[in-house]
């Protein structure tokens, strides 16, 4: 039987969108992370999702956000650290070719989140200069840093391992990691520079706007 259209429960839906846009507002949540918004009632997160790790991060404007506010969405991630001259750079052109070989339309539907290595240097400030050097599009990226602990955890979850040097630089594994709607590691890809063509056609099916995540 085909659904009845109906004006009042339209107009209700679109003051429902105005509220969220407002609160996203009030709350001073980055615009990746407000995009991410899921649209449709949440079901018990899987057991392999790492939504599961409640870990503060706070990105390059000062605000705080948790990463299972990116949840309904597929979310590119990586680890980094906004000093590193050769690796990490390499990290970020590999994203932004990735982003590039989207669909138009599917591009805001993907943000990009980046977690920092170095709790010592990587305050906002650092992380903000970043994102104005590289031109990074703040609707879209998210340069986040937290604590060493935290750090630790989010680490060993993505399967990143890293280890500080004596000269303040680090050594890391260099990966870009992709994230299903439920936060569940679904590829990953470690060529750098440019976009591998095999990890793209994955983020074209999980960023699909019928992608059940599964």
């Amino acid at each position: 039987m085909m659904a009845r259209f109906s004006y009042a429960g339209f107009a209700s839906a679109r003051r429902v969108v105005a509220i969220c846009a407002a609160l996203c507002a009030v709350l001073g949540l980055s615009m990746a992370v407000c995009a991410a918004a899921p649209t449709k009632p949440l079901l018990p997160l899987p057991p392999n999702s790492i939504y599961h790790l409640q870990v503060p991060l706070t990105d390059q404007n000062g605000r705080i956000f948790a990463i299972d506010d990116f949840r309904g969405k597929a979310v590119l991630i990586s680890m980094f650290y906004s000093s590193c001259q050769f690796v990490c750079p390499r990290i970020v052109e590999s994203l932004k070719r990735t982003e590039a070989g989207l669909p138009a339309e599917l591009r805001k539907r993907v943000p990009v989140l980046m977690v920092s290595f170095d709790a010592a240097r990587d305050n906002s400030a650092a992380l903000k200069e970043m994102a104005n050097e590289r031109h990074l599009d703040e609707s879209i990226w998210t340069l986040a840093h937290t604590d060493p602990r935290n750090t630790r955890k989010l680490a060993a979850l993505l399967g990143v391992q890293y280890r500080e040097l004596p000269s303040g630089d680090f050594n890391h594994t260099s990966v870009l990691i992709l994230l299903d709607a439920d936060g569940r590691i679904v590829g990953n890809t470690f060529v750098l520079g440019e976009a591998d063509p095999a990890f793209l056609k994955l983020v074209r099916k999980h960023a699909a706007p019928n992608a059940s995540g599964k």
